[in-house]
């Protein structure tokens, strides 16, 4: 069936043992990298169990060119999701209840249109598929609520087994997808996170020298096609600009119309662009086998983030480069947006101490708090998500559960945790590849060290430079290989204050000299952990090898050329954030009070009540606001306004857009 559908040989490794769970009737959670070939854990199951598989994907673009090609080998596929007529629609629900359909596609959101679930019920589907199913999960990196609508809507389409595939979970959001499924026996396959032919770098640099360092490399044409990752549209477009008088290069970003964004993706595919220089809007369902190089011009978000976009680099199994460009300024950055998306947790205790058993209409509360606008919106949202406030279809508010506050500052602090991990791999002088393994949970590796990123393969190196350490610092290296001489498996950090000091600058000095030592092969670095007041802190132990025992070891040990003073210590870090978060000024509510306005807002109300969800989970006050003052009249103008993004533009672009016109 393999071979006859299609057109494979053979197996990729562990797709095999996963087919077989699946096609018997058995759960699966299965969690493998980008391009590791997932689709065709249940799309050769679902055919080999007959019937239709019901397969759940967030993304129209995704979902469309799957549909493509299943289409393309014969099979009978078909979606449902906003961006088709609702004729259309109704055509593809009547066409599985006949049996039609090998498989059917749809968007998670279509779980919340009344009637629908129970629609597809009347034939149950003989195998349910749940895309990015780390979705479902507020421990995740890119959670949405919506998912959590599945766990309610799955028992009436069961028992049909259920596979869930994602190929960013840690080993906490694996343990929340099967229980927010409700598939707590699932067989769970985590495999194959290690890359063989992809070098990982990290280099700290100063934001004005990333575009000419990401010029510098791209120069040479093996390093070619390429996708760079900028931090903004603006840097996207700068730098594409820049690139594009060297080589075909277009930038990629939420920004730009649908048609357009379709087409750039569409020629890099073909070849016709070398570069795409994009925001994170770019990049889930590309697969392009010849990536050699992808860039980050900033630090990411968090660890599952960052190995979903460098998945996309050397598919067809060449060797290819993966280079994080990073200072500790970036941290400052994420930290600002998490502050605006995850308010403190008082300002949601102000909100529900507010709020009684009888409901009470949203814009009174908000005016009766007087609070931030903006902090307002988000503090309902995350307090609705929690459990602590029940939002009625006419947009009404009651106070909920009082449970709310200890989940939500766990996700909260799982935030912040995302991005300490993600600063400690790109600071961390430990394999780059074994420090993926660990944070996937990978326990099928063999945890040998990949051989060729910055840490194993310095003189490999594209990006960074490397130079023999200086005759202060051989002494400095020296004092440390005897002092774990004497005890070896020290702490780093109590090793760095025994023997150099304990300033923000004595630590960057001490991880340097580590990391040259690290590199020459004469100690290797463990991560460990301790409990402290309910919290489990990570730190990390150096261990010498046989190697550190040799005479002139210390000749193989290399310091980078170029250490720059973008670090910034955690402390000043701290403070800033402080005197930044006490500085702000408050905003007025939206203006909500035009003609248009009210339009939108009336037809916000009646699609949430379709929906079944709160009319904030649709459009914002603000976001509505924008709308109205702008009247975007071109789907390219409605990607302009603030607040509205690729995904909203797909569900509603077309709705917005006319009544926007008038």
């Amino acid at each position: 069936m393999l071979q006859r559908t299609f057109g494979f040989s053979a197996f990729r490794p562990h797709q095999e043992a996963v087919c077989e769970a699946a096609a018997k009737g058995e759960d699966v959670l299965l969690v493998m990298p980008t391009g590791a070939g997932k689709s065709l854990c249940y799309q050769l199951p679902g055919i080999a169990r007959g019937g239709t598989t019901l397969v759940i994907s967030p993304l129209i673009a995704l979902m469309e060119d799957q549909v493509a090609s299943l289409l393309g080998r014969g099979l009978r596929a078909e979606r449902i999701h906003s961006g088709r007529e609702r004729s259309e629609c109704r055509q593809v629900l009547r066409a599985y209840l006949d049996g039609a359909l090998d498989f059917l596609f749809i968007a998670p959101e279509r779980l919340g249109v009344p009637g629908f679930v129970d629609q597809l019920a009347l034939r149950k589907p003989t195998l349910i598929a749940i895309d990015e199913a780390h979705c479902i999960s507020h421990w995740g990196h890119d959670f949405r609520p919506d998912y959590r609508l599945l766990g309610q809507r799955l028992p009436q389409l069961r028992p049909t087994p259920v596979i869930a595939l994602t190929a960013t979970a840690t080993p906490i959001v694996q343990k929340d997808i099967l229980e927010q499924l409700g598939i707590p026996r699932a067989r769970t396959f985590i495999h194959g996170f290690r890359r063989t032919n992809l070098a990982i770098e990290a280099l700290e640099l100063p934001p004005p020298e990333r575009a000419e360092k990401a010029a510098d490399i791209l120069a040479d044409p093996a390093r070619r096609p390429a996708i760079v990752y900028a931090p903004s549209r603006k840097a996207a477009e700068e730098l594409a600009q820049k690139l594009a008088r060297r080589f075909s290069t277009a930038a990629y970003h939420a920004g730009l119309k649908a048609q357009v964004r379709d087409e750039i993706q569409a020629k890099f595919q073909r070849g016709l662009l070398e570069v795409i220089v994009a925001t994170i809007a770019f990049g889930m369902g590309v697969d392009k086998a010849d990536v050699r190089t992808v860039i980050h011009l900033a630090l990411p978000g968090s660890i599952e983030g960052y190995y979903q976009e460098i998945g996309r680099a050397g598919r067809d199994g060449k060797p290819s480069r993966a280079i994080l460009l990073h200072s500790f300024v970036d941290r400052r950055t994420h930290e600002f947006f998490l502050e605006r998306d995850y308010p403190d947790a008082s300002e949601l205790g102000r909100i529900h101490r507010a709020l009684r058993d009888e409901p009470v209409p949203r814009e009174a509360l908000a005016a009766s708090l007087r609070m931030d606008a903006e902090v307002f919106e988000k503090a309902l949202e995350k307090l609705w998500i929690h459990g602590g406030v029940e939002v009625s279809a006419n947009d009404e508010l009651r106070r909920g559960r009082p449970g709310w506050k200890a989940p939500y500052l766990a996700q909260r602090a799982r935030r912040l945790e995302q991005l300490e991990q993600m600063g400690r791999f790109a600071e961390s002088p430990i394999c780059r590849m074994l420090q993926v393994l660990r944070h996937f949970g990978d326990t099928g590796d063999d945890g040998r060290p990949c051989g060729q990123c910055d840490v194993c393969a310095p003189r490999d190196c594209i990006a960074a430079r490397f130079r023999p350490p200086s005759a202060a610092e051989r002494n400095q290296l020296a004092t440390i290989l005897r002092a774990l001489a004497e005890t070896d498996g020290q702490s780093t950090g109590r090793m760095c204050r025994n023997l150099l000091g304990e300033t923000p600058e004595h630590r960057r000095t001490f991880e340097t000299l580590l990391a040259g030592l690290v590199r020459g092969g004469l100690i290797r670095l463990v991560p460990d952990t301790f409990e402290k007041d309910g919290r489990t802190i990570t730190f990390t132990r150096a261990w010498l090898t046989p190697t550190a025992k040799q005479s002139g070891a210390l000749d193989a040990v290399l310091i980078p050329e170029d250490e720059t003073a973008a670090h910034e210590a955690p402390r000043r870090r701290r403070r800033s954030r402080r005197a930044r978060s006490s500085n702000e000024t408050k905003t007025t509510r939206p203006d909500l009070s035009s003609p248009l306005a009210a339009t939108l807002k009336a037809w916000r109300l009646q699609e949430a009540r379709r929906r079944k969800v709160p009319a904030f989970r649709i459009l914002t006050d603000r976001t509505l606001a924008a709308l109205a003052r702008a009247r975007p009249s071109t789907e390219e103008e409605l990607l302009q306004v603030s607040g509205i993004g690729p995904r909203i533009a797909q569900t509603y672009g077309r709705q917005l857009v006319a009544l926007c016109r008038g």
